[in-house]
């Protein structure tokens, strides 16, 4: 093999390969990142046996070959290289290394046969679809926050995407909703679009928690269009040049619409960025383990405290739109901030029922984000 490659298309097709690679790994050749040089492309692919991403660049390809190299290293090697710099890599015949020059820099690199490196794309994909970079990237970044940490509730470290069919609305008297639903058991985030076409019917599918991540990575430089496969247990993203293809969490999400309240007749009103910077200041004093903070609501004003035996007391007063009869309820501070900083009006709308029933916070009745917070002691 002997390529020829521009330094800024080559990092920038490592950037996206070289994550998934975990740093430590008891399988040689999972530490390692493919490359194939043909027809005119260099073709880059890394996976970590549940997660695999491509990316193709344009390269001089003076002899076609395979090999793969540490990915980590690869990727170290060419950010440190000045930027419009060439580079090139040969390998050389059965020594089991390949040489990376670029300048008056030269590297040998030890390498693994391409025939050790596993594929985990096989398999046929029964919906396709596609959807707007900014649509995915919102399903991604509105309910990422609720996955569960919790290693021993698998199901809950990912997030439940599937197609709601609700009645009344479209053509043939029925509408279709694409969802993405995350939760840990303590809050909720969900968040609906029109279902593109080719998606009815997809089975629920749970997106892990990695590929979360590196999906909003490759959206960074994606415009346009994503076109998604998915099947029972495995989806594909297809981003231009980078191919990213995930096997899918085997679980049973919960039925999560039990959780959501749908009597709650409490209605409060607030202004959203200084009920945010509301919570934040008075939660300074609160204790690390539950940072929990207090609302007192009543007519015309909230009534934000927090009390700390070791730090003291904190008491905020805000503005309401809030007409019902008093409450007082408690909140994790933290989950509050997290989802108020989803919000994209100006105004948090707050259902609420008692102090001891789940919370509905939402910018404003029939909006697409809906979020449900479960209350703390206080």
């Amino acid at each position: 093999m002997k390529v020829t490659i521009e330094r800024a298309a080559l990092l920038r097709a490592l950037g996206h390969v070289h994550r998934v690679v975990e740093r430590r790994t008891t399988i040689p050749i999972l530490a390692n990142v493919l490359i194939d040089a043909k027809d005119g492309e260099l073709l880059l692919k890394a996976t970590d046996l549940d997660l695999e991403v491509t990316e193709k660049a344009a390269a001089q390809i003076d002899q076609s070959g395979a090999t793969t190299l540490p990915a980590h290293t690869l990727y170290d090697i060419v950010r440190k290289l000045p930027e419009g710099a060439q580079v090139s890599l040969q390998t050389s015949g059965d020594q089991g290394q390949l040489m990376l020059q670029s300048g008056r820099s030269r590297f040998n690199l030890q390498t693994l046969p391409e025939s050790d490196f596993p594929d985990v794309t096989s398999g046929s994909f029964s919906h396709a679809f596609k959807l707007p970079t900014a649509d995915l990237k919102r399903l991604i970044e509105k309910t990422q926050f609720a996955i569960s940490m919790e290693e021993t509730r698998y199901y809950l470290n990912g997030i439940f995407i599937h197609v709601a069919e609700l009645p009344g609305g479209g053509p043939d008297g029925d509408r279709a909703l694409l969802r993405a639903v995350a939760t840990d058991g303590h809050r909720l985030a969900r968040l609906e679009l029109p279902a593109p076409a080719g998606s009815q019917g997809m089975p629920g599918v749970i997106l892990p928690r990695k590929a979360v991540g590196e999906i909003l990575r490759l959206l960074e430089d994606s415009p346009g269009e994503v076109s998604i496969e998915a099947s029972a247990n495995k989806m594909r993203f297809s981003f231009g040049a980078a191919l990213l293809t995930t096997k899918l969490i085997d679980g049973t999400f919960p039925d999560y619409s039990r959780v959501i309240p749908t009597g709650n007749d409490k209605r409060l009103i607030v202004e959203r960025d200084s009920f945010r910077s509301a919570v934040d200041r008075v939660s300074t004093i609160s204790s690390e383990r539950g940072r929990a903070v207090k609302l007192a609501v009543e007519p015309g004003r909230l009534v934000l405290s927090v009390s700390n035996p070791d730090q003291g007391m904190a008491i905020e007063e805000i503005e309401a739109d809030y007409d019902a009869s008093p409450i007082d309820i408690g909140f994790s501070s933290r989950y509050l901030l997290d989802i108020v900083n989803q919000l994209d009006s100006d105004t948090a709308l707050f259902l609420m029922s008692d102090p001891g029933s789940p919370t509905l916070i939402q910018d404003r009745d029939g909006a697409s984000a809906l979020y449900v917070l479960m209350p703390m002691r206080v």
